[in-house]
Order: structure tokens, then sequence, then C-alpha cells
């Protein structure tokens, strides 16, 4: 097996893009990410995305966004993993260049949910949840997951201040990256006072329907290193799943898929939590985030939320997370997501991040969640120096 690196990055702002589609948030943040990577031959495009059957009337998408992308000809396909669709696009890719199959792979994601209405979102998110237990009966992907919060709540005995303080922090962090959704302070207050969505969770507790792509070019290590001054290798990944139904699980203030995924990246990148210096978790919804910093190793159980309180967590901290505002406030454009947390995670380690940037970090995290803690790809990604 090759060690593979990340030698491109792609980005297109988060938001409402009523002017573009699908193949054109593709194609901007494919140029920029093969641009970068100094325009190498690709043989593979690698794309997540979860909506564009629902929402788009639009199968066979890897084709399409080969053939309007000018790279007509190479082996394109989609990758469905609901929300983690971006992760497991990533593994897909670190696969198809680690096997030595191809050398220069294209991964991105992409996801058109603004031109729908709420209602059909939400129908079109509901399905990553169990068609015939949960969607049948109409439980909606934010009322699972307030049960969830609710359950967290009561067994760590949090209060529902101290779970709007996840979304101020988001909001706060997002100030500083440019291609977020939102760029606006808000309140604890603010978050009590916005409207109930599935109780205890309000407005603001969630990520924002959104639009957006994301590309990175993958490639062997050693092929980095000749082309490219800030390499940036995938040391670990690895994707675990758990029951559909959430019914069936043991105990639901934990993923069992993202600490069985975690255990085995870590083991293959010969790290361990203490060494990460920066992640991107996944954070659809605020009591997600508590639960992805103790089941990733961060703190210990129950206590994310006072870890939080004391700043653990803040850019400069150890680990930095969500220096990007997370789904929360840079946005979630659910398929293309995974990929924008590997992006943002390798320009930290590049030291390209901008305003973002984190003081001199060398080992990054991703968390990719697909429905309510299915489907879970994490990544370690380290600085190649």
């Amino acid at each position: 097996m090759r060690k593979v690196a990340i030698v491109g990055i792609g980005l297109t702002k988060v938001g409402r893009h009523f002017d573009k589609g699908l193949r054109e948030l593709f194609y901007e943040a494919a140029v920029r990410a093969i641009e970068d990577a100094g325009c190498p031959e690709i043989e593979a495009i690698i794309v997540g995305n979860m909506c564009s059957s629902s929402l788009c009337d639009q199968d066979s998408l890897g084709a399409l966004l080969a053939d309007y992308c000018g790279l007509c000809g190479r082996a394109a396909f989609k990758v469905e993993a609901a929300c983690g669709s971006g992760g497991v696009a990533l593994l897909t890719g670190y696969m198809a260049v680690a096997s030595g199959l191809y050398d220069y792979v294209l991964v991105g994601g992409v996801e058109k949910l603004t031109e729908a209405t709420t209602r059909e979102v939400t129908y079109a998110l509901a399905k990553a949840a169990d068609a015939d237990y949960e969607l049948f009966y109409g439980t909606s992907f934010t009322a699972l997951n307030a049960l969830i919060m609710r359950y967290y709540m009561r067994k760590y005995n949090v209060t529902r201040e101290d779970m709007a303080l996840w979304p101020v922090k988001m909001h706060e962090n997002a100030m500083k990256c440019p291609h977020a959704q939102f760029h606006k302070r808000i309140t604890v207050d603010d978050v009590l006072k916005s409207p109930l969505i599935a109780d205890p969770i309000r407005v603001l507790d969630c990520a924002p329907i959104s639009d957006g792509a994301a590309a990175v070019v993958l490639c062997p290590l050693e092929e980095a290193r000749r082309v490219s001054d800030a390499v940036v290798e995938v040391a670990g990944i690895a994707c675990s799943t758990d029951y559909m139904y959430l019914a069936q699980r043991p105990d639901i203030a934990s993923f069992t898929a993202t600490v069985k995924a975690a255990e085995r990246a870590y083991r293959m990148a010969k790290v361990e939590p203490r060494d990460v210096d920066v992640a991107e978790v996944h954070d659809a919804f605020s009591v997600l985030g508590f639960i992805d910093i103790e089941d990733l190793g961060f703190s210990r159980r129950g206590e994310a939320v006072k870890l939080l309180k004391e700043g653990v967590f803040d850019p400069g901290g150890k680990p930095s997370v969500n220096p990007s505002g997370g789904l929360k406030a840079r946005g979630h454009p659910v398929g293309a997501t995974g990929v924008y947390q590997v992006a943002e995670v390798a320009l930290q380690l590049m030291e390209k991040a901008g305003s973002m940037q984190v003081p001199s970090p060398e080992i990054g995290l991703v968390q990719s969640i697909g429905g309510v803690g299915t489907t879970v790809t994490v990544a370690i990604l380290r600085r190649v120096k």
C-alpha cells in the first residue's frame, strides 16, 4: 500500500447559490483544486453527494460532472453515505491511490439544497434514518437528534443554557472563515429564544440548509513531495457503522461508529487523541459537538461541556475544534461537508488557513457522520516536513 497525500484544495463559499446548480458549484471547486495541485492529469473523480436524486432529479452524477469539468473519459462516480458522503468519498479516493490503481484522484463533494422547500429538504434528509421503523412514522432527522439531546442532558446533568454554548462558539469561530455561510455572532439568549423545532432543539441549535462544493486532489506521498512544498499526508483513515434504528442502540449518548472508526484511524496513524492539534467534527446539532468530543477521546464522558466553558477547544487550544465554525456556522452542504472538513484541516496543516489559522499544527483530525451516527469516517492528517 502506498502512502497518500493531499496536494490541491478548492472550495466554494457555503450559502444560498440561486445562480448556480450542481455542475457549476462542483466545477468551481474542482478547477481550484486542480490548479492548486499544479494541474496534474486527473485519472479518477469521486463525488460525495446525498440528495441529487431526491432534490435535483439527477443521477449519473459522476459522469455529468466529469463531462462539465472537461474530464470526460476518466473514471467518475458518486459516493453516497447520507451526511457522511464526503468522508466516504475521501476513503474511496484514498483506497484508489493507496492501492496503486490511480496516481491522481480528484475527491469532491457537492450539494444543492436551497432551491427545494424546507419540507422537501427535511424529508430528503430523513431518508438517512431507518425508512421502515422511523421515517414511515413521520420521525424527522431533527426529532431523532432531539431524543439524543434530551437523553444526554439528563444523563450528564447538562442545562439547556450549557447546550447553547456550542452554537455561540461556532458562530464566533466562523467570523474568521471566509467561506462560511454565517458571519454573525449570537448569544446564549439568542439560542434559547429562537423558534422551537423539536424539543429541546431550537433553530439556532441546527446547521443551516446550504449549497456548496469542495474538492481535494490526492496522489502518492512520494509524488507529492516532488510537486509541492506544502504536503499533507492522510496518515490514518477508517469507517464504521452502527444500527440504523436508534432504539437498537444500548446508549444514544455515544456513537459507537465514531469510537470504532477513531480507534482504527489513530492506530493506523500511530497517534493518540492527545496528539491532535486541530479537528473538524460533525456538529449538525449542538449536542453532537459534545458527543463528538467525548467519542474522539478529547474529553471524558460528560465533561465536554465543562472543557468547552474553560476554552480548551477554542482556536489555539489542544485540540482547536472547528476553527471554521463547523457545520453549525460554516454551513452544511450535506454531501460536500466531509470534503470541506478535510480541506479545512489540510489548510491548517499547510499553514494556509489565513485568518482561521491556529498556531503551528502538526496533526489534524476529520470526523464525518452519515445519518444519526450510522456511518462515521475518521481521518488523521499529518503535516509532512
